[in-house]
């Protein structure tokens, strides 16, 4: 006697309509993502402030912020403390290091008219849309645009 094939087993209609939904979903995100907003340093738009900084870390694990102009100390960071800095600093330092680039050159704070606050390495020229990790995070950067020597 021959045995019975099993019945296929079909998707309920509700499933295949949400899995439709995610396709369209993310075929939209996708191109709406190639309308956003371009960094302002790539149009030629002026920052609003900008300074030339670079970071040192010393023996005691602190890190040595520094005006590139002139030199001056800006901050002297207590190891231990800001984490966003010394986060956001040890990935740009790693991109560098990778792309064989050296110390020397700086790292460029700026605010924009529209409120955005960016970090470019001027060595390999990637930047860090500082204003994406929130205010607090983004003023841990801020304030050593505005603090006086």
């Amino acid at each position: 006697m021959a045995q019975a094939l099993p019945r296929p087993a079909f998707l309920p209609r509700s499933m295949l309509l949400a899995a439709a939904a995610v396709v369209g979903g993310t075929l939209i995100l996708a191109v709406l993502g190639h309308k956003a907003p371009v960094n302002p340093a790539s149009t030629g738009e002026r920052p609003v402030a900008t300074r030339d900084l670079r970071f040192a870390d010393r023996d005691d694990g602190a890190v040595v912020i520094t005006d590139a102009r002139t030199g001056g100390v800006i901050e002297v960071l207590p190891g231990g403390t800001e984490g966003f800095v010394r986060g956001a600093m040890r990935g740009l330092v790693r991109q560098r290091r990778v792309a064989g680039q050296g110390t020397e050159p700086p790292f460029r704070l700026s605010t924009w008219s529209d409120g955005r606050i960016t970090l470019v390495d001027t060595a390999t020229g990637n930047t860090m849309e500082l204003h994406a990790f929130g205010r607090t995070n983004a003023e841990a950067f801020l304030k050593l645009l505005a603090t006086g020597e």
